[in-house]
């Protein structure tokens, strides 16, 4: 016990009753825009508390202080500069870096924890023998988020294809790794000295890395979102593992609120899809973004091009506007624009809506982010199952670069990829008008007859350009 400490032991867990309450009243406010930014706040003084009780703690002598310090400064150093830098477009990979951040340290943890004689010192035989389980498992979960985030970012990155790969009896090699890590995990439980517990520990920390890249190089693009929010899922619970190996209960309670947070949204999105999560994890759903239609694969029927400027006498004839953003706004950094088309609007006495997809973007809430961020009021923002009974009174629904979350293939068409996913219905307002730089088919690689249909417009060319043409178009 370190008798030099400035909290005591009791005084140490009320600060970390303390934080999980406020790491509880951050999460209930992320549940909503209007107050996301006072659970982030809620969040930061929670962390602050958490680390300053663990810092002043009595399990943290004076001696390490200077390392925790520097390590912060470094850390937060690289925080900040990303924050800073880091633009919205690529939130969905640096999210996913994070996560795989969140494993490399639990694979860490656990190796110090193993190798460091004081961490399981006079523990009786059956806590030494959990212990040990808690090690290994916490090394397997850090070591699957760690490689499978890695090659999320590369992803959402576009360093690797979007395609799945689909290795020929996967499931059957998954199942043999699964075997072979019990096996390990065996002869690492019954090791009688660190040497002999390294080698089963080494071999299952490699199965683990490869089967984490195996795991998401099979998921196509189309799922990405999904998997975005099970690998923070995975990273709570590598957290908690952790927490268990320290003997850390706040580490515990924020890892298991991260992990089950995580999953609940997972399993959301896979609603959303009207896909099952362990279909997510089979993989095979989406292919290369921006992949032509394949020769005879096109809906029969011509598309309907339109201008800037009719566009905007669209518009401003409307009475009930449905703005439907997607990936492309995010590309093209649009949404300001969006907004001042959305504000003028309004002030002519226009009902502007927007139509928010779960799985629009690259990551859980990609939308939301983007329109809070140019000052959309929180109020026109409105979910999928809000306004799709609405489409059929609206006199303009207009899609901002969105593809696959708008396709009318996935009610008309049994046989399609993504046939039963809920969709926007824009196709039932009396005109839509979708925005696209070419006729590409959608991240999921997937046509979309929406594009043929008799009242619909296309309007070509990068989204902030022929917004601001409308925005010109609309004042003038």
């Amino acid at each position: 016990m370190n008798t030099t400490s400035l909290l005591s032991q009791p005084l140490a867990t009320v600060a970390y009753i303390g934080a999980t309450i406020l790491f509880i009243m951050s999460l209930g406010g992320l549940s909503h825009p209007e107050t996301s930014r006072r659970g982030n706040q809620y969040g930061i003084i929670g962390m602050a508390i958490a680390v300053l009780a663990t810092i002043f703690g009595p399990k943290v002598t004076p001696a390490g202080w200077g390392w925790i310090v520097g390590a912060m400064a470094v850390g937060g150093s690289i925080g900040i500069y990303a924050a800073r830098t880091v633009k919205m477009t690529q939130m969905p990979e640096l999210v996913a870096l994070m996560h795989s951040l969140v494993g490399l340290a639990a694979v860490f943890v656990g190796y110090a924890n193993y190798i460091d004689p004081a961490a399981s010192a006079n523990l009786p035989a059956d806590e030494h023998m959990v212990h040990l389980i808690e090690t290994y498992v916490g090394i397997l979960i850090g070591a699957v988020t760690f490689s499978g985030s890695i090659v999320a970012f590369g992803k959402l990155a576009g360093k690797i294809s979007g395609k799945p790969v689909i290795l020929p009896g996967r499931h059957f090699l998954n199942l043999i790794a699964l075997g072979v890590v019990i096996w390990f995990g065996v002869q690492f439980a019954g090791a009688h000295e660190v040497s002999q517990g390294m080698v089963p520990l080494y071999v299952m920390t490699a199965i683990a890395l490869l089967f984490g890249v195996h795991m998401v190089m099979a998921i196509g693009g189309a799922d990405m979102p999904v998997v975005v929010s099970m690998l923070n899922s995975y990273s709570g619970w590598a957290a908690a593992a952790t927490g268990f190996m320290l003997s850390n209960d706040l580490l515990i309670v924020t890892g298991a609120l991260v992990g089950s947070s995580g999953a609940i949204l997972s399993y959301i999105m896979c609603k959303a899809m009207n896909r099952q999560f362990f279909s997510v994890i089979a993989g095979g759903f989406g292919t290369e973004g921006g992949a032509a239609p394949a020769a005879g694969a096109v809906p029969a029927g011509e598309v309907t091009p339109i201008t800037s400027a009719e566009t905007a006498e669209l518009l401003r004839d409307a009475k009930n506007v449905i703005l439907v953003p997607g990936y492309g706004m995010a590309v093209a950094q649009a949404q300001h624009t969006v907004f001042e088309i959305t504000k003028l609007l309004r002030e002519k006495g226009v009902n502007v809506r927007f139509g928010i997809h779960p799985v629009a973007g690259r990551m859980p809430g990609h939308m939301n982010v983007l329109l809070a961020e140019a000052k959309v009021p929180y109020d026109i923002v409105l979910e999928m199952e809000e306004l799709n009974d609405d489409f059929p009174d609206t006199d303009v629904a207009m899609v901002i670069g969105a593809n696959d979350i708008v396709n009318p293939a996935a009610e008309d068409d049994p046989t399609s990829p993504i046939a039963g996913m809920p969709v926007l219905q824009v196709w039932k307002a009396k005109t839509s008008i979708v925005m696209k730089r070419s006729m590409a088919s959608g991240y999921a690689g997937v046509d979309n007859p929406l594009f043929y249909k008799e009242n619909n417009r296309m309007l070509f060319g990068d989204a902030k350009k022929m917004l601001d043409e409308v925005l010109v178009a609309l004042k003038g």
